[in-house]
């Protein structure tokens, strides 16, 4: 083989060579322009702003419902704060009741002006208390003539009384009470037995 073949074939391969690194080259160059024509900076910013906005409403949700959390545990704690406190006076409310009643009416009416004023004094205490109480949400049920409710009331006999609706709230035994819509102490009661069913003798009134 001569020099000149030789040279020729150094050439042919050169220029092969640099023909692949211009494709190369052009490739490159065309994956760049590809990944520069994909990035949207706009749209990036859509994207991330929509995020954001995102995480704003739950963020301005979650704060909602705490508030409204908060109120109405405030709420809950400023009506029902007293509770206990409330369950105790009206014991002692009971004993009040307690100590008039065992006045016979007759003792009452032949009292000197000293038993009088006593129990007159304990009477005003007794009504203090209770409009104390009310003005702290406690409040008197008053169930007679009412249906019995189990939630409110407790049954603690029942009165053979055909001339009222079976379940009747009769006598009460121990007054109850509530605070807010919470039961303090249910009333201890007598309801009616024997007489017709609440259901048919209110179709019957409404007819």
């Amino acid at each position: 083989m001569t020099d000149e073949t030789k040279n020729n074939g150094t050439d042919a391969a050169a220029t092969e060579n640099t023909a692949e690194a211009v494709a190369s080259a052009m490739d490159d160059t065309a994956a760049n322009e590809a990944d520069i024509a994909e990035f949207d900076p706009i749209a990036e910013l859509q994207a991330e702003n929509a995020d954001l906005r995102d995480r704003f409403v739950r963020l301005a949700a979650d704060m909602d419902n705490l508030r409204r959390r908060t109120e109405r545990e405030l709420k809950d704690a400023k009506v029902y704060g007293v509770t206990s406190f409330a369950r105790d006076m009206l014991g002692v409310s009971d004993n009040l009741r307690r100590a008039l009643d065992a006045v016979p009416a007759e003792m009452r009416a032949a009292a000197d002006a000293g038993l009088t004023t006593l129990l007159e004094g304990v009477e005003m205490t007794e009504r203090s208390m209770l409009s104390t109480l009310e003005r702290h949400g406690v409040k008197k049920i008053e169930p007679e003539g009412e249906k019995f409710d189990p939630n409110f009331h407790q049954a603690m006999f029942e009165v053979p009384n055909p001339a009222v609706p079976n379940n009747t709230v009769v006598q009460v035994v121990q007054d109850g009470y509530k605070i807010g819509e919470r039961v303090l102490r249910p009333a201890m009661v007598g309801v009616a037995k024997g007489g017709p069913k609440v259901e048919v003798a209110e179709a019957a009134d409404k007819a």
